[in-house]
């Protein structure tokens, strides 16, 4: 079974680079542009990662973390925080909120993927 993917960015051309680089490697992928619309999205769907933009409107990333740690079917949940933002101090608040991981755009689609398989379990 593949495992599915969802990708939480604003940015139209960032969600369709990494959904293709997501499903080039096999996975399956579905996407929102904001923190709320993915809130909906994750209404009983079995996803097996989220990767987030930081800073979206309607809902940032960090709140969208925070919330979506607080459901019990998705508490356990790995977050990649994909963001143009390198201050320690947002990576400090994005790990304290729960997530497991942040990358840093422009990002290498290797360095994606090395990411996604680390947090996916087999």
């Amino acid at each position: 079974m593949r495992k599915q993917i969802l990708i939480v960015d604003d940015s139209a051309s960032l969600r369709q680079v990494v959904s293709i680089t997501l499903e080039n490697a096999g996975y399956d992928v579905i996407d929102a542009e904001d923190g709320a619309k993915a809130l909906d999205l994750l209404d009983g769907k079995k996803v097996h990662l989220v990767i987030c933009d930081v800073n979206m409107p309607v809902m940032d990333g960090i709140t969208f973390v925070k919330k979506v740690k607080q459901m019990p079917n998705y508490r356990f949940l790995p977050i990649i925080m994909l963001t143009t933002e390198s201050r320690e101090s947002r990576k400090l608040e994005g790990q304290a909120a729960g997530a497991k991981a942040w990358v840093v755009k422009p990002f290498q689609p290797e360095q994606m993927l090395a990411a996604v398989s680390k947090l996916i379990l087999p």
